[in-house]
C-alpha cells in the first residue's frame, strides 16, 4: 500500500509528489494528461520558468521526479475512491485498484465555454482569463472584457495597471446604473450588443462580431467563463464544496484537508477565481507536506 495517491498530474500534483518523494514516502500519481493550461503557449510568473511553455515545464518536472525511487507516475483515470483514512482504495477506469493511507485530489477544473462561435478556438491565445499570466505581453494595447457579473468591476480596476484602453462587452448582462457611472468615470466604453461570433487573428488579436452587424477589434480579449471540477470524485465522496462567482471549488482547511479525514486537495480545484501556476505549486507542496505530517507516529 502507498502512503499517498495523488489524482491529477499538473503543477499542484507534481509539487505534492516532490515533497513526498523527498520525504521517502511511497506515492503514486494518477494522471490523464489533460492539463487545463495545455492551450497556453507560455506560462508566466513562475520564478525560474517565466515565459516557458507549460507543457515543457511539466515534462521537465516529471523528468526530475524520476530520481526519487518512491514516486510512480501512472497514466490512468481514477473513477472511484473507497475506504477511509489509512485504508483508501482508488479504482481506475481500466479496472485496477491502488491502495493508500492518504489521498490528494488535484484534478483541476474545466472551463465551460459559452456557445459563441470562435470562443473555444481562441481560448488560451486571443481570449484569456488572467492579466498576471499574460498582461505584460500586451500592456498598453486595446483590451476587451466580456462582462460576467458585478465582480467584473474588480477586473476593470485591476486592468488599469496594464492599460488605459479597455472596452467592456455587456453581452446581454445587466450592468447596474451605479457600475455604469463608475465605468464612465474611468473612461471605459460599454458595448451593449450581444456577441454573435469571435474571429481570432494570430496569437492575440480578436474581432468581436455583434448582433447589430458591427465589429470591434481588440488586441486581447479577457473572459471569465464559469468552470467546474474536471472529475466527480468529490461528489461521490460527499466532500464539501463552495459555490463561487466563477464555479464550484472544494472546501479545505488550513492544512489543505477536506471534510473527509485523510483526503487533501490543492490547485485550481480549491482556488476560487485566481488560477495561477505559482499558487497551485505552493498549494500542492503544502498538501504533500501536511499529508506526510499526518502519518507521523
Amino acid at each position: 500500500m502507498d502512503d499517498v495517491i495523488i489524482i491529477g498530474g499538473n503543477f499542484a500534483d507534481l509539487a505534492a509528489a516532490l515533497q513526498l518523494g523527498r520525504a521517502r514516502r511511497k506515492v503514486t500519481v494518477l494522471d490523464t494528461n489533460l492539463q487545463r493550461n495545455r492551450f497556453a503557449g507560455h506560462s508566466h510568473g513562475l520564478l525560474g520558468h517565466d515565459h516557458k511553455p507549460p507543457l515543457e515545464i511539466l515534462a521537465e518536472a516529471r523528468q526530475q521526479l524520476g530520481r526519487y525511487p518512491t514516486i510512480s507516475l501512472i497514466n490512468a483515470q481514477a473513477d472511484r475512491i473507497s475506504g477511509s483514512i489509512d485504508n483508501f482504495f482508488v479504482h481506475t477506469s481500466d479496472g485496477k485498484s491502488f491502495g493508500a493511507r492518504r489521498i490528494i485530489l488535484s484534478y483541476g477544473i474545466v472551463d465551460q465555454m459559452p456557445n459563441v462561435p470562435g470562443f473555444a478556438e481562441g481560448w488560451g491565445t486571443s481570449i484569456i482569463p488572467c492579466p498576471y499570466c499574460d498582461g505584460f505581453e500586451v500592456a498598453d494595447q486595446h483590451w476587451g472584457l466580456i462582462w460576467s457579473g458585478p465582480q467584473s468591476i474588480n477586473q476593470v480596476r485591476l486592468f488599469h495597471d496594464w492599460t488605459d484602453r479597455l472596452t467592456v462587452f455587456a453581452n446581454g448582462q445587466d450592468i447596474s446604473p451605479e457600475i455604469r457611472a463608475d465605468l464612465a468615470n474611468r473612461h471605459v466604453p460599454v458595448v451593449n450588443d450581444q456577441i454573435k461570433e469571435i474571429t481570432n487573428h494570430g496569437n492575440h488579436n480578436a474581432t468581436i462580431k455583434l448582433d447589430t452587424g458591427s465589429d470591434v477589434t481588440v488586441d486581447i480579449l479577457f473572459a471569465h467563463p464559469r468552470n467546474r471540477p474536471s472529475a466527480s470524485l468529490h461528489d461521490l465522496l460527499g466532500l464539501t464544496t463552495v459555490n463561487t462567482p466563477t464555479g464550484i471549488v472544494l472546501k479545505v482547511d488550513e492544512r489543505r484537508e477536506t471534510n473527509m479525514p485523510g483526503i487533501y486537495a490543492a490547485g485550481d480545484l480549491t482556488n476560487p477565481g485566481m488560477p495561477s501556476v505559482t499558487t497551485a505549486s505552493w498549494q500542492g507542496a503544502m498538501a504533500g507536506i501536511f499529508a506526510q505530517q499526518s502519518m507521523l507516529v
